[in-house]
């Protein structure tokens, strides 16, 4: 009997039970589809967080300065000064405050950074409209803003905000640049804030000194010798204090995140796949029956000159189409549980073909690995035992 024939036979047996056929299957689809989704939660959450990180820049280097006694910050000079050290390709100190803002009868909470010119180039934060910060607005500690676009929206609706006017805490601002859109980063949202000269922000929000830096090198595979450089300039600043200062490595997060997140993805895939196990066990039990079942029909074909082998294919041809049909039907499942999740809810999905090809495979596999039981018992059946079956 060729392998056409075992096909056609097999397919005779499950359609002519379906409801049985379909139990059998739901193991395994269950099993696939859970695979599929829960893994494409983790690598899609995965990929949201990852692209959130690179968008603080794995060429950078962020500078907390805690202190030390009463020195609890470096001056705006000692912060400029750090881009003389070997490797580093700039440095943007940065003051950070919350001022109350309004505008005719709009009022609202914005977050205001004292920034310098190399802010630009080194956070990757430019202007649609009017100009930058510039040196000569620190110089003369000039009261002029950037304005990003959520709080120009708040205050100026659709109108231009370049050259107007904007009280901060009771003190007339000028609006001179309006920033592109970044959206929102980890923290915070990058558009609904001020950016203002660093030196008016240091008398403006009354915080002397710097206590944010962050560090951009001049390439990515100096940053380990870049930040050893920075922690000797910090320890002798601040005496080899502890506690003084943290750097934060944001590719060293990354390459942490990703190998969290693996981990995670490969255990919430084999929390899945134990219902493929599962599933298989079902179907190993049903053809078990099966054999049961059908040993008259065993029986009557060896008698007529049926090999084992041919006896062996019919049911083993059987249980992988089982958890064949069974994995399809789990892999659209599996895609139409991931689309919804991330239709609506806030977590993102991403399903990735290897894992659904590993999933439909391991199905397979499943199939030939608990349908070989039955069908060697079938195939062993000896034909006079077979035939006296009722």
């Amino acid at each position: 009997m060729n392998l056409l024939q075992s096909m056609k036979m097999a397919w005779k047996s499950i359609s002519g039970s379906k409801v049985r056929a379909f139990l059998t299957m739901l193991g395994i689809i269950i099993g696939v589809s859970s695979v599929i989704t829960l893994v494409s939660v983790g690598q899609g959450t995965t990929s949201q967080i990852t692209a959130q990180l690179e968008g603080l820049g794995t060429d950078l280097l962020t500078v907390s300065i805690m202190g030390r006694g009463s020195s609890s910050s470096l001056t705006l000079e000692e912060a400029m000064d750090l881009a003389d050290l070997e490797g580093v390709a700039n440095v943007s100190p940065v003051i950070s405050g919350s001022v109350t803002a309004k505008k005719g009868t709009t009022n609202d909470s914005l977050s205001v950074e004292g920034i310098t010119p190399s802010y630009e180039e080194v956070q990757d934060f430019h202007i649609q409209a009017g100009r930058y910060i510039v040196d000569l607005d620190n110089s003369f500690r000039m009261k002029v803003a950037l304005i990003g676009t959520e709080a120009a929206a708040t205050f100026f609706g659709t109108e231009n905000p370049v050259n107007q006017t904007l009280q901060l805490n009771g003190v007339s601002f000028k609006i001179v640049g309006l920033l592109e859109s970044k959206g929102s980063s980890l923290t915070a949202s990058n558009d609904n804030k001020l950016l203002i000269p660093i030196s008016t922000a240091e008398r403006f929000l009354r915080s002397p000194g710097v206590r944010s830096i962050t560090v951009q090198v001049e390439d990515t595979n100096q940053i380990d010798r870049v930040k050893s450089q920075l922690e000797a300039a910090l320890d002798k600043k601040f005496l080899n204090a502890d506690n003084a200062y943290n750097i934060f490595n944001s590719q060293e997060m990354l390459d942490t995140l990703n190998s969290t997140t693996q981990i995670l993805s490969l255990a919430l895939g084999g929390i899945a796949g134990i219902s493929l196990l599962v599933g298989g066990i079902g179907i190993m039990n049903i053809m078990l029956v099966s054999v049961s079942e059908r040993t008259r029909e065993i029986g009557v074909r060896k008698a007529i000159g049926a090999k084992q082998r041919d006896i062996l294919t019919q049911f083993l041809v059987e249980s992988i189409a089982l958890s064949g049909f069974g994995g399809l039907v789990g892999i659209g499942l599996g895609y139409g549980a991931s689309a919804l999740i991330g239709q609506y809810s806030e977590l993102s999905t991403s399903v990735s073909a290897p894992v659904v090809a590993f999933s439909f495979g391991f199905s397979l596999f499943i199939g030939v690995v608990f349908g070989m039981i039955p069908a060697y018992k079938a195939a062993k059946l000896r034909p006079i035992y077979a035939l006296r079956t009722d």
